[in-house]
């Protein structure tokens, strides 16, 4: 038994979410403009700051693509709603290491359900299934002082659920997982355009996943004993200091290492940034997932909002 399609690789695709950071006070000061321009996710916040994220990504798919890459339509359709609330504080003077905790809740429907069926949260036991599934304690670092527009976060994803798969319907996953992102940034003169990457990493550990008779699986992850490696490019354009219209591309590589499991897909879109207050921002993206291998075909529907407090 394999489910096509895992929503737990659809959050890494969005950790670009509204972003606010500092300048670190060892290197020279920035060109000045608002803070989604200048405080991007590749800088860290002060001593003594508080970093909080909520990130909310609604994906539903009506088609697949199999091992070969061909497409199936018209498939009943199933939705994924994963909420995500991240928190950080600064340790460091220098502006060079935040910790914090990453709690992820999820809400998934299947059976052809309505996709905003992920917002009734009634637990129907073959169609629906919902709830908090996973912490993760994290840090993030500058590692060189030189290069302020280059990070890190590392986290390790601990999950909160006994069964993957109940009834056939998939909620997150079970194994531990050691992620680690790397972030760059990019300003072009004249602070109107800006290219943001990163590399996302995910190692999950654990047993390979088995089912029994009645459709639960009863031990491991579909993902266990594998790599996951995501790059992704996103490109900014400002048209003023408040506010941004952005356009991305990714791709997610599920690399084999024990389990008998691959995967791969590739999505675009876009999205919109503004800074509604000098501490508060928020985000709305879309995105398309234009082709994968064992994976689905669907779209993402996503809302963000990002806090400093000092």
């Amino acid at each position: 038994m394999r489910i096509v399609f895992k929503i737990s690789t659809i959050v890494l695709l969005f950790n670009h979410n509204v972003a606010l950071a500092q300048i670190d006070d060892n290197q020279a000061e920035e060109p000045r403009g608002s803070v989604i321009q200048t405080l991007t996710p590749s800088k860290l916040i002060a001593n003594g700051q508080y970093d909080i994220k909520w990130f909310n990504n609604l994906y539903t798919q009506t088609k697949s693509a199999d091992n070969s890459g061909d497409i199936s339509k018209n498939l009943p359709r199933e939705t994924f709603f994963t909420s995500t609330l991240e928190a950080y504080t600064g340790v460091s003077e220098n502006k060079r290491i935040n910790i914090g905790v990453i709690f992820e809740f999820r809400s998934n429907v299947i059976g052809n359900r309505d996709a905003l069926d992920v917002f009734k949260f009634d637990g129907d036991a073959n169609t629906a299934r919902s709830g908090l599934t996973s912490i993760a304690p994290s840090i993030k670092f500058v590692p060189f002082s030189s290069v302020n527009n280059f990070s890190i976060q590392s986290s390790l994803v601990i999950p909160l659920i006994d069964n993957e798969v109940e009834n056939n319907v998939y909620f997150d996953q079970k194994g531990f997982t050691w992620q680690n992102r790397f972030y760059y940034d990019y300003t072009f003169e004249g602070n109107q355009f800006q290219l943001f990457s990163e590399l996302n990493s995910e190692f999950n550990f654990g047993k390979k996943q088995e089912f029994g008779t009645n459709g639960n699986s009863t031990q491991g992850s579909f993902a266990n004993n594998s790599l996951r490696l995501t790059p992704g490019v996103f490109f900014s354009y400002f048209p003023s200091s408040k506010f941004t219209i952005l356009a991305l591309a990714q791709h997610s590589q599920l690399i084999d290492l024990g389990n008998n499991f691959e995967q791969n897909f590739t999505a675009v879109g876009g999205g919109t940034k503004y800074q509604l207050t000098d501490t508060l921002n928020l985000e709305a993206l879309y995105t398309n997932f234009i082709r994968g291998n064992d994976s689905g075909l669907g779209q993402t529907f996503n809302l963000g909002a990002r806090l400093i407090l000092n």
